[in-house]
C-alpha cells in the first residue's frame, strides 16, 4: 500500500480553505522531554537534558516551547520521565501563562503506567501511552517534537506544507556533513519531496540529491494527521519486535506504505543571519560548551535579541549585573561575554564567557572561556579556564589543584559539579 491513508488525507476543499492560523490552532504538540542525555555525563545526574540551562537564562526545552507559542500552536503536552522534578518546576513557574478558557494549555504527561505496567519504552510508546489525552483534545494534527534541541522554527509553515502535500506524515530534515550523518536518521527523497527511504544511523549514509558531501538528517520533528498517528502507534505497541521508537520503528514502517514527505528546515527556520539554518543537538559536553560560547560572539548564528520571535522562559526577579572596583590590579570587568541578572563581578576579570544568573566572581579571579551556571561562587584568586561549572558550585583557589577529581573531555574541556568537590546540594538543579 503506497497511497494516502484513507482516514487521514484532507480533501481538496480542506486544502483550499486551510489557513496557517487555523492549522496551528487545531494542532496538538507532543514534546518528548523524558531523556537523560547521558552524553552530558554528570551535568544530567540531577536533571533531564531538556532542563539543562542554556544561553545565560534559559533551559533547553524553552526553545521548542517558544517555537510552539510563536507559531500559534498552544495546545502542548510534555512527556517527562527521567529526573523530571527540576523540569516540572520550571514549567510550572515559567509556562503557566496560557489561558485554558480559550483552549490554550500545557499538559505535563509523566510516565504513569496508564496503559501497561511499564514506563515509557521509547518515543512512540510515550505517545501511545497518552492517546487518551490526544483523542480527548480532538486535534486534527499532531506535532511530535524533541525537547532537547536548540533551534528557532515556525511550525505553522511546516503544517501548511504538510496539508498542501496531502501527506499522512511529514519529517523535518536538515543538511549535515556526510561524515557526521551516521549519528542521525538519514532521509532519501524523490523529486516531489516524498521520502523514499529512511535509515536510522546508517554506517554508510547516502548523500542528498545535488549536494555531494552532505546528507539529509532527520531533526526528530514530525507532523502527523491525528487518526493516522493513533493507528500507527497502536500497531507499533502490538509489535513485540519493535523498540517503540519513531526513528527506528514507526517512520521506516510508514515510508514504504503511506504518503510521507520531507520538509526542509531552511524553509521554516526563523532568522538565518548567515543564510544557514541554526540547529544544535548540544548532546555532548563539548557541543554544549561550544553552542553557549557562540552566543558571546559579535554576531552569533542564534539571535536571542529578535523581538519578533522571543524565547520565553521563567525569569526570576533579580537586580541587574554589577561590575565593581576600577583600580590597577583590582578591576571588575567582562569582555566578549554574556552576563545575566544578579551577577556581581568584583575586582575580577571575565573574558569570552557566559555567566548565568546570580554568579559571584571575587577579587583577583579570572574566568576565561567558561560556561558558569546559576548560583556559582568563584572565590578570590581562582583561575578558571575552558570549563563548564554546574549550578551551586563554590570554588576557592585550592580546589583546582587536582584535575583528576573533574571530568575532562577529549578536547580539554573541564566539567565541575558540586559532587566532584564534595559539596552536598539540596536545591533542585
Amino acid at each position: 500500500m503506497s497511497g494516502p491513508h484513507p482516514l487521514s488525507r484532507p480533501g481538496t476543499a480542506e486544502v483550499g480553505r486551510s489557513s496557517v492560523g487555523r492549522l496551528a490552532r487545531n494542532t496538538y504538540a507532543v514534546v518528548l522531554a523524558g531523556g537523560r542525555g547521558s552524553r552530558l555525563k554528570e551535568l544530567t545526574d540531577w536533571r533531564c537534558k531538556p532542563a539543562v540551562p542554556f544561553g545565560g537564562k534559559y533551559r533547553i526545552i524553552d526553545f521548542t516551547l517558544s517555537n510552539c507559542i510563536n507559531s500559534g500552536v498552544r495546545r502542548v503536552g510534555i512527556a517527562t520521565q527521567y529526573k523530571a522534578q527540576s523540569l516540572i518546576r520550571h514549567l510550572q513557574r515559567g509556562w503557566s501563562f496560557l489561558d485554558g478558557r480559550i483552549g490554550e494549555h500545557i499538559d505535563i504527561l509523566p510516565a504513569q503506567q496508564q496503559v501497561a505496567e511499564s514506563w515509557y519504552r521509547g518515543t512512540a510508546d510515550a505517545v501511545y501511552q497518552n492517546l487518551n489525552v490526544l483523542r480527548r483534545d480532538g486535534c486534527d494534527h499532531v506535532l511530535v517534537l524533541s525537547g532537547d534541541h536548540i533551534y528557532k522554527m515556525d511550525y505553522a509553515k511546516l503544517l501548511d506544507e504538510h496539508v498542501a502535500h496531502g501527506a499522512d506524515a511529514t519529517v523535518v530534515c536538515v543538511e549535515v556533513p556526510l561524515v557526521e550523518a551516521s549519528a542521525f536518521g538519514v532521509i532519501s527523497v524523490d523529486d516531489s519531496g516524498r521520502v523514499s527511504a529512511f535509515e536510522e544511523k546508517p554506517a554508510a549514509p547516502r548523500a542528498a540529491p545535488g549536494t555531494p558531501g552532505r546528507a539529509l538528517a532527520s531533526m526528530g520533528v514530525y507532523v502527523f494527521n491525528a487518526p493516522f498517528l493513533y493507528e500507527q502507534v497502536v500497531r507499533d505497541a502490538d509489535d513485540p519486535r519493535s523498540s517503540h521508537d519513531f526513528g527506528k520503528d514507526v517512520v521506516p514502517h510508514i515510508v514504504a506504505r503511506y504518503q510521507v514527505f520531507a520538509h526542509r528546515f531552511a524553509a521554516s527556520c526563523v532568522d538565518m543571519p548567515r543564510g544557514e539554518p541554526y540547529w544544535r543537538d548540544v548532546g555532548t559536553l563539548d557541543a554544549y560548551w561550544e553552542a553557549n560560547m557562540e552566543l558571546a560572539k559579535v554576531t552569533p548564528d542564534l539571535n536571542l535579541y529578535d523581538r519578533d520571535w522571543p524565547v520565553w522562559t521563567y525569569q526570576e526577579q533579580l537586580p541587574p549585573a554589577k561590575f565593581v572596583f576600577d583600580s590597577d590590579g583590582r578591576r571588575g570587568m567582562a569582555v566578549d561575554s554574556m552576563v545575566s541578572g544578579g551577577c556581581i563581578v568584583s575586582g575580577a576579570t571575565v573574558r569570552r564567557s557566559v555567566l548565568f544568573s546570580n554568579v559571584r566572581v571575587h577579587d583577583g579571579a579570572l574566568v576565561e572561556d567558561c560556561v558558569v551556571l546559576p548560583d556559582v561562587v568563584v572565590g578570590p584568586g581562582v583561575q578558571l579556564r575552558r570549563a563548564i561549572v554546574d549550578r551551586h558550585v563554590r570554588l576557592d583557589a585550592t580546589m583546582l589543584d587536582d584535575p583528576r577529581r573533574f571530568r575532562v573531555t577529549h578536547k580539554g574541556l573541564t566539567l565541575i559539579t558540586p559532587e566532584m568537590l564534595g559539596q552536598h546540594v539540596h536545591q533542585l538543579r
